[in-house]
């Protein structure tokens, strides 16, 4: 059981949840983490820059150090970072638009300093889940979060079995690429008449909500072929 007091000397962890569209809902707390921090371990450092900059002239002049961690140098970045952390140093953690962790990288990097009583501290925010979640029109609670599905159909539609007996709402994440076979597959598996909403673009100015079947939203995003912008989808229990 962990329960014991910071490591000595321990710096600590920010988790920051970023804006997933709409630069204004970066909060104050979130704005002030990053600008105080002395390194940034981030998903893409180019996108991390350019949130830096719509902060302006404090964003420019007082940027941290940028570090990228993503899927792919997780792993190999999570030394670096604790070292910094029992250094005393505070490190914020960001990933591309919404909160870390979640469908994202940094779960091994959490665990990591937890395991050596490292301050871990969440401040949160925008979440294209929950986002998603609450304009569907389908019950909010319970749900399921179940990530991206795999991109090849075989695979998807066993992930898509997997779920369909879920009493509860299951919401998923696609790219815009994908979207049209990835619903159709939903649609096949779950069933044409289940309830369904399909949020693209959240909190910008083109956000759309489609609501329906799965039938209905796997027909009109085929019609139109490949969406603008990232893609949650939120399907209704069985």
């Amino acid at each position: 059981m962990s329960g014991d007091g910071p490591a000595t000397g321990a710096g600590r962890l920010r988790i920051v949840a970023t804006p997933i569209g709409n630069l204004a809902d970066l909060s104050p707390r979130a704005r002030e983490a990053l600008l105080s921090a002395d390194l940034i371990a981030c998903e893409d450092t180019r996108r991390t820059g350019r949130l830096f900059q719509s902060l302006g002239a404090a964003g420019s002049e007082r940027r941290p150090p940028l570090l990228p961690l993503h899927d792919h140098n997780e792993d190999r970045q999570i030394g670096r970072v604790l070292e910094r952390l029992e250094q005393g140093d505070a490190v914020a953690l960001v990933s591309d638009a919404g909160t870390p962790l979640v469908s994202d990288p940094g779960f091994r990097l959490a665990r990591a300093a937890v395991a050596k009583n490292i301050p871990v501290e969440a401040l949160p925010g925008p979440s294209a889940i929950l986002a998603a979640l609450v304009v569907s029109g389908l019950p909010p609670y319970p749900f399921t979060f179940v990530g991206f599905p795999p991109p090849k159909k075989g695979k998807r539609r066993r992930f898509f079995e997997a779920h369909a007996d879920l009493a509860h709402t299951v919401v998923f994440f696609e790219s815009p690429q994908r979207a049209a076979a990835s619903l159709a597959d939903a649609a096949a598996v779950f069933g044409e008449t289940r309830e369904a909403a399909v949020a693209r673009e959240l909190t910008k100015l083109h956000e759309e909500v489609l609501r329906g079947s799965l039938a209905e939203v796997a027909a009109e995003v085929a019609e139109r072929g490949k969406l603008r912008g990232e893609v949650t989808v939120v399907v209704a229990g069985r």
